[in-house]
């Protein structure tokens, strides 16, 4: 059952969930740090903090709702049930986190710090389940590539509406005024997310498990988490490249309107960006087939690192040139973005066949923390350049400014992302390691059921 392939609904059904994580995500990936400091007004260096802050209970709280996923049962399985139950919070504190009241310039930044808090540790005990939830829909390799395919697709998608609409939409909805504008939007955007969850949630079904001998020993899952050599490669490689993400994605923002003098410009960048980010994922699953997933990633690391380098050196009346090598980067680094998941659920079944303990929530835990802590150290640092390269907020910027928004969505990013393919170096579960694991897994689980139904004929 568990080798048989994933129907396309529940393929579609999975996807939808990114999608709603979407909504919410990209409004923080791409808009908060330029929220907070040109509409909330509160200062770089202060948004910056707040986000490096909030990644310390990150370290507590991404273990601790792994662990909790992981002795979680349910009728409805271990992590389908937080996708029902954390959807309404979700998008509530999505809307809170861009609202303005006027409470102060030190009671904006408390306030500022405490809703991103709460939206994080929602987004955790929501998106830490949904991305375990695709390691035990199959316990096949490449049809979790499938699956993951599938999923940042829809993804992407989301990404796509989001960034090509999110500007204009504030605009109309607020009638010019930006303050009621993103809350109006967040409301909109918050609904879809609320909608798009249930819909994973009635479409999606468990079938993975961890062995019936096993039993629950927070001490063996961490020894064995880290001891498992794999993950730590990923936990890694997953931080570095979500620092370049949100380092450039906050960026680009400013790089429109401060350097390119078109604010909404940004808009089509990103959506052009995003369509580029959609027609390499498909490429993921048959070139992890024939090259590997490890190999496809490195290649993938060092191209679009590249490109994006490249970036700095086009000036801002040279915009096709900009459009190209956006185009470059993100469709050479697309195939690699759904395989960091995939090949973290090789990482669980990597433990349950070594030490024969499985944890898929811990194991999704790392991506979780990896995902928030390279949005928030991304984030910190984005904050903390543009204040040490003099930027200030809705004036003219100085040639100091504008060279460190540049360097900001180009060589920062482009090196860190280089980075992950030495990482990955390391990384030492290949294709021949995945079809052994996957059988002899398969077997032991055939073996148990053959026992279990032997024990009931006695």
């Amino acid at each position: 059952m568990n080798k048989a392939k994933l129907s396309v609904k529940e393929k579609v059904g999975y996807g939808l969930g990114d999608t709603a994580s979407h909504f919410v995500w990209d409004m923080v990936g791409f808009w908060i740090l330029i929220f907070y400091t040109d509409t909330f007004e509160i200062s770089a260096a202060a948004a910056g903090s707040i986000m490096l802050i909030a990644r310390f209970w990150d370290m507590l709280s991404d273990p601790i709702m792994g662990v909790i996923a992981d002795r979680t049962n349910t009728r409805w399985g271990k992590f389908r049930p937080y996708i029902l139950w954390m959807a309404l919070p979700y998008s509530i504190l999505a809307v809170l986190t861009f609202s303005t009241p006027d409470l102060g310039s030190s009671g904006k930044v408390i306030y500022a710090g405490v809703t991103y808090l709460l939206l994080m540790t929602v987004f955790t005990a929501i998106n830490l389940p949904y991305s375990s939830l695709g390691a035990v829909m199959t316990s096949n390799s490449h049809e979790r590539a499938g699956l993951n395919s599938y999923r940042f697709v829809f993804a992407f998608a989301g990404q796509l509406f989001v960034t090509g609409t999110a500007l204009s939409l504030a605009l109309y909805l607020g009638s010019g005024d930006k303050v009621k504008g993103y809350q109006y939007t967040l409301i909109l955007f918050a609904i879809i997310s609320f909608v798009l969850f249930l819909i994973t949630f009635k479409t999606t079904k468990e079938r993975v498990h961890p062995p019936k001998e096993q039993r629950q020993n927070l001490g063996a899952d961490l020894r064995n988490l880290f001891s498992n050599k794999p993950w730590v490669i990923l936990f890694f490689v997953g931080i570095v490249s979500f620092v370049m993400f949100s380092m450039q994605n906050l960026a680009i923002a400013y790089y429109f309107k401060y350097y390119m003098s078109d604010e909404k410009g940004v808009q089509l960048f990103n959506v052009i960006g995003t369509i580029a980010l959609i027609a390499g994922i498909p490429l993921s699953k048959p070139l992890s087939k024939k090259f590997g997933k490890r190999n496809v990633y490195i290649a993938s690391s060092l191209l679009s690192g590249l490109f994006f380098i490249s970036l700095y050196i086009p000036n801002h009346q040279n915009i096709t040139t900009i459009y190209v090598l956006n185009i470059l980067a993100k469709f050479t680094y697309a195939p690699a973005v759904p395989l960091l998941w995939t090949m973290l659920a090789d990482t669980a079944d990597y433990s349950e066949w070594k030490n024969g303990r499985r944890a898929t929530g811990l194991v999704f835990s790392a991506a979780t923390f990896a995902q928030k802590a390279g949005w928030g150290i991304g984030g910190a640092l984005a904050g903390w350049l543009l204040a040490l390269y003099e930027f200030v907020p809705n004036v003219e910027q100085t040639g100091t400014a504008i060279t460190g928004i540049k360097l900001l969505i180009s060589v920062f990013p482009g090196i860190l992302y280089m980075l992950c393919a030495i990482l990955l170096f390391y990384y030492s579960i290949d294709h021949k390691t995945c079809l052994i694991m996957e059988k002899e897994l398969e077997d032991r689980r055939q073996n148990e059921i053959e026992s279990n139904n032997s024990f009931k004929s006695y």
